[in-house]
């Protein structure tokens, strides 16, 4: 049993941060006003359930800051410091110019010391990332890119709009400036067998990312994947709570020790949650987490187990 899986929680993307830049750093949420090459495309999703009320782009990115900023301090007193993360829509889906005058209102402000950037691997190219390149000569830059799934197959079954050969590309682009980079991924998607997915951490292990943002298929009220799941609700795996949790401890066993882990579950506002869908309950993050710590320490416990009565069996 490897030494990441025994401390977990010290290789999330918060010790990223501590390890590079001294302290945890804060995401405070910006919605620029970008669109998305694919908008009613993909059937998951639905970008009002995914991102905070203060975070809108009828106002100024300065004003989401600042409300930024004071959401986090009532909710994590001990936030210092903070970047600007553009998240709602594909956030390079506009021309070079366009994204420098936006990205650079972000990093005028006292308190933000860099920005993370969500995106799609069809949204890049070698101009924008020659510029990502040169910011973060200076500045903190990360790009998340939205990989979804290792699959073809289901990447046109969710009308993604582009493979994953594009993902890899972006990625291996990306790796190459010494950007750092995370790539999101969805478990649950239809068609995918537990196996299927347990394969996607043999194949992020072949890639140059710094991190893995993984959340499980929420069924959103309104997108095209909930008619699709009230239509044919066999062709998706259906993780009870327990049963993610089990998955999650066994793909971080597999993952390669140096990849950080930015998240491993979503959350969604219940309003936005299809009632056909069987509901988790209301369980926060940080209590998922103290829950996969338990549920990785009982493996490691089982494993320490087996290895002993194996070698008292050698002798």
């Amino acid at each position: 049993m490897s030494v990441k899986l025994k401390t977990m929680e010290y290789n999330s993307f918060v010790n990223y941060f501590k390890e590079h830049y001294g302290a945890r750093l804060q995401k405070v949420v910006i919605d620029a006003g970008f669109s998305c090459p694919n908008v009613g495309g993909c059937t998951f999703c639905d970008n009002a359930a995914f991102h905070p009320n203060y975070a809108t782009p009828s106002h100024s990115i300065a004003w989401q800051i600042e409300e930024g900023i004071k959401f986090h301090k009532v909710r994590y007193r001990k936030a210092q410091r903070y970047i600007a993360y553009f998240q709602p829509h594909s956030n390079t889906f506009a021309p070079l110019e366009k994204l420098k005058e936006l990205y650079e209102q972000a990093l005028s402000h006292p308190l933000i010391e860099g920005i993370v950037v969500g995106t799609r691997p069809d949204c890049i190219d070698e101009a924008k990332l020659d510029y990502f390149a040169e910011l973060s000569k200076n500045k903190i830059v990360i790009i998340e890119y939205g990989v979804e799934s290792i699959y073809n197959k289901t990447l046109e079954r969710i009308n993604r709009g582009h493979t994953f050969e594009q993902s890899c590309w972006a990625i291996q682009q990306t790796a190459q400036r010494g950007i750092t980079q995370c790539a999101h991924f969805i478990f649950g998607l239809p068609n995918e067998s537990r196996d299927e997915m347990l394969r996607y951490a043999e194949v992020i292990n072949t890639l140059p990312v710094t991190a893995v943002k993984f959340h499980q298929l929420q069924i959103i009220r309104g997108t095209k994947i909930e008619k699709e799941y009230e239509r044919c609700k066999e062709e998706f795996y259906n993780f009870t709570l327990d049963s993610y949790l089990e998955f999650i401890a066994e793909i971080i066993e597999r993952l390669r020790e140096d990849i950080y882990i930015d998240r491993f579950a979503g959350e969604v506002p219940p309003r936005f949650l299809s009632p056909l869908q069987q509901s988790w309950g209301l369980v926060r993050y940080q209590e998922l987490t103290r829950m996969l710590e338990q549920k990785i320490a009982h493996r490691e416990e089982e494993s320490r187990m087996a290895k002993d009565k194996n070698w008292k069996t050698e002798l």
